[in-house]
This record gives C-alpha cells, sequence and structure tokens, in this order.
C-alpha cells in the first residue's frame, strides 16, 4: 500500500485559500479592510520569502474567526467555498487525487491552512484524511483565536503526519511508496523524508532544489 500527501494551497487549487479568505473578508466589509488587508499582505509576503511566524500568522487568522459567532461563521464559509473555491477546482486536480484514490492508496491533505477554512475544501475534493493547524474551541462552539498544539507548517508537518499514522497504528515504513507533492520550499523538510517527492506547480525556490536533486516536477495549472 502507498501513502499519497498533498500540500493544498498552490499544489492542488491555484490559489492561496488562507489569503482568499481573508480577501473575502475584506471584500464583504467584515474586518476593517484597510488594516486587515494590509496585515494579511505582509504575512502573505513573509510566507512567499520563507520568513513566516507560523505561530504569529495562526493567532491572527484565528484571532479574526473568534470574531464571528459559529453561526454567521458557517454561512460565511459557505460563501467563500461557493464564491472562491469551487471555482478554482481543477479537473487536473481531481484527476492527480483520482489517480492515488484508483490505485487504493491512502489519501491526506497536508497544510500549514487553519482546518476551518480548509475542511470544507478537502471535503469538496473528496478527501477524507486533513492534517492542518487546529483552532481552540470553547465549550459553546465559539473559535477561541487560539492555536491546539503546534503548527502544521515546515518541520511541523512531519510531526504531524507522524502523530496521524501512530494514531493508525502506522509510521511512514509501513507504505510501499511515500508520494507528497508540494509546490513550496516550506515544504522541503518533508519532501525530504518521503520517497517520492513532487514538486508541484513549484515555485522558482522548490523548482530550483527539485532539479538539483532529480525530483520530479510537474505542472497542474496553465496560470
Amino acid at each position: 500500500m502507498n501513502l499519497a500527501l498533498f500540500d493544498l494551497d498552490h499544489t492542488l487549487l491555484p490559489i492561496d485559500s488562507d489569503y482568499e479568505w481573508g480577501q473575502f473578508l475584506c471584500r464583504l466589509g467584515a474586518v476593517d479592510p484597510v488594516e486587515f488587508a494590509r496585515r494579511n499582505d505582509a504575512f502573505f509576503a513573509q510566507y512567499q520569502a520563507g520568513t513566516l511566524d507560523p505561530v504569529e500568522y495562526l493567532e491572527f487568522s484565528l484571532g479574526t474567526l473568534s470574531g464571528f459567532d459559529p453561526v454567521k461563521l458557517a454561512a460565511l464559509q459557505q460563501q467563500f467555498m461557493d464564491e472562491v473555491i469551487v471555482p478554482n477546482i481543477r479537473p487536473a486536480a481531481r484527476a492527480l487525487l483520482q489517480k492515488h484514490k484508483d490505485a487504493g492508496d491512502l489519501v491526506a491533505i497536508v497544510t500549514a491552512t487553519n482546518h476551518f477554512v480548509t475542511a470544507p475544501i478537502a471535503r469538496a475534493f473528496g478527501v477524507e484524511h486533513l492534517i492542518a493547524a487546529m483552532p481552540e474551541v470553547s465549550e459553546d462552539g465559539r473559535i477561541t483565536g487560539r492555536l491546539l498544539g503546534t503548527p502544521t507548517q515546515g518541520p511541523g508537518k512531519i510531526e504531524h503526519t507522524k502523530a496521524w499514522l501512530e494514531k493508525m497504528g502506522k509510521t511512514l515504513d509501513h507504505f510501499d511508496a511515500v508520494y507528497f507533492y508540494s509546490d513550496s520550499h516550506n515544504d522541503l523538510p518533508l519532501m525530504s523524508i518521503v520517497s517520492h517527492p513532487i514538486a508541484t506547480n513549484p515555485n522558482a525556490k522548490l523548482s530550483s532544489h527539485a532539479s538539483a536533486q532529480g525530483w520530479p516536477l510537474i505542472h497542474l495549472f496553465n496560470d
């Protein structure tokens, strides 16, 4: 049996779901558009440069979620899926996932983006297993703005993937092959320990590294 792991943003999606969620809130006027956009753009630039402090960013994004009651959040989440995410789910990404499902592989999405934003996206892709940054939720169902555990970014993806497998009584060594598809050099820690790292729509840093290592490079999107 094989394991197929997928990053989400710019890998299965041609957009960054976390960034687009912020833009969506700004367009609706659900947050202060000037201040939120300023901070969101700054964090996104840090992510692209590989200098992002994941805890600082997650506290910012989860803190935004904490300002809404669960009913309002659910409505916003559905509107975001309908207007932003579903139009960006491309046939090539679905086909790649389906190839691994048809082969009987265990499939999971491993993303640094928080679980609130990504859970409905994983469902839309038909992926049961999602490893994502977990927000703390109060007894009355409100997101508190705090992160549960450690971020699922960089080396954190290794930690959380191993913990997820351990719950099923497995390790990476249980699989004949372990694939990991990612667009970003931020994912080099996990890419470097799997048997089949695949640079997918790679950014310049990952493309250069993958070429030097002889890793496959694929492009799912034309834009």
